[in-house]
């Protein structure tokens, strides 16, 4: 997507290289193994998630914003696989990633369902998926995300969209954040930490 390409290219990490604080929190909830992360960016969170030993696949539109991710990547001594894909479309494989992760992907709603509908046949039994996002609230705040009210999410519509997992966490709150330029002050957030239920024997 131009957009993404043009903003991601600069030699500045534009939301930072520290991963995100609420995924570095609920990180030990993800099952050893592999972890697809669903817009990737500059590959801040991708990076960290190597540093914990997971295997991880990065996608994101943005050809230069994964170039970048692949410096930081090899500058912190860490390997990932990069993705250049639209998620709106992208074929998650079924029943493939012990975690799924979901950092601020805002996509239209309409492809947002088709999406998680992948995102809970993609994990493992037991696999785990982790996501924060901007709620409509934030429309008011304007630190961060898209102005588009159809791409910003609510804990209801995940809890509809999710079928299938168990919710561990699931909340919509009030936060700061401090993540470069564009995702910068008091924001309003859902967060989600939600497993797919282990197969009985």
């Amino acid at each position: 997507m131009s957009v993404w390409n043009e903003r991601y290219n600069t030699d500045k990490y534009i939301y930072g290289t520290v991963p995100n604080d609420f995924l570095v929190q609920v990180a030990t909830y993800l099952p050893a193994g592999r972890i697809l992360s669903l817009a990737a960016g500059e590959g801040r969170n991708e990076v960290y998630l190597a540093q914990q030993g997971y295997a991880v696949t990065a996608v994101d539109s943005s050809a230069v914003g994964l170039a970048k991710a692949q410096r930081l990547a090899a500058a912190q001594g860490v390997s990932i696989i990069t993705v250049t894909a639209d998620l709106t479309t992208y074929p998650i494989a079924s029943a493939t990633w012990h975690g799924i992760v979901s950092i601020f992907c805002h996509v239209p709603s309409a492809a947002r369902r088709a999406m998680l509908a992948r995102v809970v046949a993609g994990l493992v039994p037991g696999g785990v998926f982790v996501l924060e996002a901007y709620t409509p609230r934030q429309l008011e705040r304007g630190t961060g995300g898209p102005p588009d009210r159809d791409r910003l999410i609510t804990l209801a519509a995940l809890q509809a969209e999710l079928q299938g997992l168990a919710f561990i966490i699931g909340q919509e709150i009030e936060r700061d954040i401090r993540e470069g330029h564009y995702h910068n002050g008091r924001s309003e957030v859902v967060q989600v930490v939600a497993r797919k239920p282990a197969t009985v024997d």
